[in-house]
């Protein structure tokens, strides 16, 4: 293992950079946040001014800043990332997570390259092609597997990063085009209209609905807490919570989680070292059940399994708390569960499931407990009574908001300090106050002043070390005081107050001088040849600078980006490692030998409809995988057609 993948990197996103701030405050070693524009989340830009201040703050902790540059850009979009690429340097930034090959044929600043993820990282071949052209970090896809994970950090020595919570998307990663198709918002430009949260119905071949109204393309949220051993076994060092889009009580809460999770690991493996300095106490207690989820499921971290998808709703179901146990005419009483719930606040959201398994939210306007047990909760909810069907007594209540566990993350929710070490000395003229922090650092400072023997030496003491120890409104917190002088002197307070802030102010300063800038990996000369001689337009190439790039590599036919229009027929539109077929128990490896099935059953194709949406799913079933199948719409092309657009075509007249 390389020597970078001993120090382990939790890296969380922050939607703005004071989101950020509370990330490496709750313990993120590294932050990913969009910039003013190019960043794959078309609401999630923030502006340099700020992430150079979430850069300053982070670089207190040793922390690091890595800023979102992963769409596929147009030529006439070249030149002005460029320039923001260097402005983003200027500001601090540690590094850019991209996807667009053609950026690395711009004149960059030294600044380190991380491949996003979707660059669609599957294979040895390809992570090891992208360490050879310059990035040092890159970021696997979400469906592989232990062992796929450990063939690639095996066969590279860049830093593996992998996703271990929050939402996933279906397809492999950069690898979906149903929001362009139907709507002309492109997923690679950050702009995904989110297909497959949609409900369908699945027909077979002969036309029989085999699925109704289902969620057949929305998974379960991921949560890698039980395989953070095993996935840094395998190589991985930085480990990724999913959520650009998420709010400041999400970040604070999953990022603790993690931190909480990953300090155990650290605690029990000395070879291992955190990436960043500064120890987390926490004013809650992190449970990442409490925040939006659909479920949780690894994946196929550890192969294959059945119950991925969350079929039945992607809405947040939340935690129960009891059952209905009277219906009134304003009102309904909820008995609570005490081991789940001790109250009902106003503003909390509830939910219940319908006798059809569909999902109503209740909105509490006043609840208030009913007799003295505290047992039974009377609410009165925003919605008319008549208006929430299926409730009655017995009905399982959830919580899917709660405002008392909001209100505790609105307020400040952890605090983050360095430990050090204080010394104070004596000087021919006065004193000197050392501090050397955790990880070596020292500082220190020095006052002229005329000591005074302590008519009470115990109080003069107590003093000393009083006054010397207020880091209360610094990063740090001191482990050990040691008073190396030849008595306990009396020492006004205010000379001591200075002495320390002084050298409090030489230890930050030297912690600044120390932090180096993440280096940038040189590419390969001469250029590595990409593994396959071909592409499609699933390499997502959009500008002519992607194409030389490629073209530099040895690969002989580039195609354009779907984004470029010239697929304009049946195409794959997804692709993906969830299989309907499978989970819908139609899969003819599941029917294989399976008593009452004859004959060989194959994995005909089968069609997705919403309303008047359309699509086909195909399955190749020697890797496993499903393609969604459709095509354009003639709206999309009429769409962008009166617009000036500049990008990568192979066919001009297209």
């Amino acid at each position: 293992m390389p020597a970078s993948r001993h120090e382990i990197e939790l890296l969380a996103p922050a939607k703005t950079a004071d989101i950020g701030i509370e990330a490496i405050n709750h313990g993120a070693d590294a932050v990913y946040i969009g910039g003013p524009s190019f960043g794959a989340r078309s609401n999630a830009s923030n502006e340099v001014s700020d992430i150079a201040r979430l850069v300053q703050h982070a670089h207190r902790y040793h922390a690091r800043i890595f800023t979102t540059l992963n769409t596929i850009l147009r030529d006439d979009e070249l030149e002005p990332a460029r320039k923001l690429i260097w402005q983003l340097y200027d500001a601090g930034v540690d590094a850019l997570i991209v996807q667009d090959m053609g950026l690395l044929q711009l004149d960059l600043p030294p600044i380190q390259l991380h491949a996003s993820t979707q660059t669609d990282i599957r294979t040895v071949e390809k992570a090891k092609f992208l360490q050879d052209v310059g990035f040092s970090q890159i970021v696997l896809a979400r469906e592989l597997t232990l062992k796929q994970i450990r063939d690639i950090a095996v066969n590279t020595h860049a830093n593996i990063e992998f996703f271990i919570h929050g939402a996933l998307c279906v397809a492999y990663s950069g690898q979906c085009f149903i929001s362009h198709a139907h709507t002309g918002r492109s997923a690679n430009r950050g702009d995904c209209s989110q297909a497959c949260r949609l409900p369908y119905n699945v027909l077979d071949d002969g036309g029989q609905v085999v699925a109704f109204e289902q969620h057949v393309l929305s998974m379960k949220d991921n949560d890698q807490s039980a395989n953070l051993r095993a996935l840094i076994d395998a190589g991985v060092s930085s480990f990724k919570i999913e959520g650009r889009y998420k709010d400041m009580g999400y970040v604070k809460n999953i990022t603790a989680h993690y931190r909480v999770l990953l300090d155990e690991i650290l605690e029990e493996r000395p070879e291992l070292a955190r990436a960043s300095a500064g120890e987390c106490t926490f004013f809650f207690q992190p449970d990442p059940d409490r925040n939006f989820n659909r479920g949780s499921t690894d994946y196929f971290v550890n192969g294959r399994k059945e119950d991925i998808g969350a079929f039945e709703s992607p809405k947040h179901l939340g935690l129960p708390i009891g059952e209905v146990a009277k219906v009134g005419d304003r009102w309904f009483d909820v008995a609570l569960n005490p081991e789940e719930a001790e109250s009902i606040e106003n503003g909390d959201g509830l939910n219940y499931l319908t006798l059809t398994k569909d999902i109503v939210g209740v909105q509490v306007n006043t609840a208030e407990p009913v007799g003295k047990a505290g047992r039974l909760w009377r609410v009165f909810p925003n919605e008319e009574i008549a208006a929430l069907p299926d409730l009655k007594s017995g009905v399982a209540i959830n919580r899917n908001r709660d405002r008392a566990w909001e209100n505790l993350l609105g307020k400040k929710s952890a605090e983050r300090r360095i430990g050090l070490w204080m010394n104070l000395a004596d000087t021919a003229e006065g004193l000197k106050l050392t501090l050397t922090d955790e990880t070596g650092h020292v500082g220190d400072a020095s006052v002229v002043c005329d000591k005074q023997p302590a008519q009470n030496p115990e109080r003069a003491e107590a003093t000393l070390r009083e006054h010397l120890g207020k880091l209360g409104t610094t990063i740090f917190q001191a482990h050990e005081l040691t008073l190396s002088i030849a008595q306990p002197w009396f020492v006004p307070a205010s000379i001591l107050n200075s002495l320390r802030r002084d050298a409090v102010a030489a230890l930050e300063a030297a912690r600044a001088a120390a932090l180096q800038r993440l280096p940038r990996a040189e590419p390969i000369d001469p250029p590595v040849p990409y593994p396959e001689d071909t592409l499609t337009y699933l390499a997502n190439v959009y500008n002519h600078a992607a194409r030389d790039f490629y073209a530099q590599h040895g690969v002989k036919v580039i195609e354009a980006a779907y984004e470029s229009h010239e697929e304009l027929g049946e195409v794959s539109l997804m692709i993906t490692k969830h299989c309907v077929r499978f989970s819908l128990s139609l899969c003819p490896k599941q029917a294989k030998g399976v008593t009452g099935v004859q004959g060989t059953v194959k994995a005909a194709p089968l069609q997705l409809v919403n309303g008047k949406e359309k699509l086909t799913l195909r399955f190749d079933c020697k890797p496993c995988e499903m393609h969604v199948v459709g095509k354009m719409k003639k709206s999309v092309l009429n769409q962008v057609a009166a617009a000036p657009i500049q990008f990568y075509r192979t066919r001009p007249g297209a």
